[in-house]
């Protein structure tokens, strides 16, 4: 039974850690492809492509970058990455039915812990990048289509991975239309799903602000 357990484990964290690699991919670029999004909306798997050639190029060159370094990851998240995730929809997702419930207050501190916990993950995916190249698939989506599926493949050293991005279309409080990625399917696994399985067992045996201290414990104890 153990053994059970320590094999679902690990093959989360590994789903987590490619997943992670793959919002990494698009660290640099952010904000000048965000600019332009301000005027034109670029189609959604261009949008990943572009970014993802652009960011694997952006690490390899970044040494500083490169070493993993929490602090660097997590400035880099702060004013690249969020402008391209819809953090409040995928801490919402991942939560589940429980988001409703929880207080403003309490879903600040679980976007706040949830995005730690990625970032610390994003360290460790970003040492992996080496080789690695994205290709994205056409795009089968309707022109009016709000919420569409990015696949793509993720090729370099070992078996082609497989690498999906669910991707909405969202308009913030000054009008401005983009499209912004809330989940992510590593080998057939949605991560938001694999942590909300997670996120309920916890929810279900010590509520909200039991999630939320053990998000604090996993952050502070460096765990993934």
């Amino acid at each position: 039974m153990q053994a059970t357990l320590n094999s679902q484990h690990n093959a989360m964290t590994r789903r987590s850690i490619i997943a992670s690699l793959a919002l990494s991919l698009m660290v640099n670029f952010g904000l000048a492809h965000w600019a332009i999004a301000q005027t034109t909306i670029e189609a959604p798997d261009a949008l990943i492509q572009r970014l993802a050639t652009d960011i694997t190029a952006a690490v390899k060159a970044d040494k500083t970058l490169a070493t993993g370094d929490i602090s660097k990851v997590n400035a880099l998240v702060d004013t690249k990455i969020i402008p391209f995730v819809d953090f409040p929809r995928m801490t919402a997702s991942a939560v589940g039915s429980s988001w409703r419930s929880a207080t403003p207050q309490q879903q600040k501190r679980l976007q706040e812990e949830f995005k730690t916990l990625l970032v610390r993950t994003y360290a460790g995916a970003i040492k992996q990048i080496k080789d690695q190249v994205v290709t994205v698939k056409p795009l089968r989506a309707a022109p009016e289509d709000i919420n569409v599926i990015v696949r793509s493949e993720v090729s370099g050293s070992g078996d082609p991975i497989q690498l999906d991005y669910r991707v909405g279309k969202k308009t913030d409080a000054n009008n401005v239309t983009a499209w912004k990625i809330y989940d992510i399917n590593v080998l057939g696994v949605w991560l938001v799903q694999t942590y909300r399985d997670q996120f309920a067992q916890e929810i279900n045996a010590n509520g909200i602000d039991g999630l939320i201290k053990s998000l604090v414990a996993k952050n502070q104890g460096g765990q993934k």
